[in-house]
């Protein structure tokens, strides 16, 4: 099992900083989930800031969330 989501924090260009419980922090790209069903949502600026971590993953204020796997598998590795 990988690592989940301890915080998160919006930056620009629909990317999503992950502070993971393992100490990793990671970058996952939404850009290419902004065309795809729910998730074209978090094209408004404002509902895409409102992302806070939840249960492990992340989650935005209208109940979109991802597969905490899938934040981490996909996400890069910022340098310390």
């Amino acid at each position: 099992m990988n690592p989940r989501v301890k915080t998160v924090h919006p930056d620009p260009e629909y990317k999503l900083r992950l502070t993971f419980t393992d100490g990793d922090v990671r970058i996952f790209d939404m850009q290419p989930y902004l065309s795809i069903g729910v998730f074209q949502e978090l094209r408004d600026v404002g509902l895409f800031n409102s992302v806070k971590p939840a249960l492990g993953s992340v989650q935005w204020k209208n109940g979109q969330d991802l597969c905490p796997d899938t934040l981490y598998e996909d996400s890069i590795p910022i340098a310390p």
